[in-house]
């Protein structure tokens, strides 16, 4: 699975990882997960504001630190 996270390495940006692997490591998934942190590149994807988590190319979250049970929701639907 490919997730990405998009922001400037901010705190907020950082407790998105942190929350994306524990929710991995909680459901027992491998994944991939990369940062972009170029504005041009992330105002491509259609990311207003960050950080934003993106799952498969989807845009999952925007604006806000997602928890750890909102990403295991997502992570489950997605598989």
């Amino acid at each position: 699975m490919k997730i990405v996270i998009a922001g400037p390495g901010c705190p907020k940006c950082q407790m998105t990882e942190k929350n994306v692997r524990e929710a991995c490591n909680q459901l027992n998934i491998s994944a991939d997960i990369s940062h972009i942190t170029d504005f041009r590149e992330i105002a491509r994807l259609g990311v207003m504001l960050t950080p934003a988590l993106i799952i498969e190319g989807k845009v999952i979250s925007s604006g806000k630190v997602p928890g750890i049970d909102e990403v295991k929701k997502t992570l489950t639907a997605q598989s």
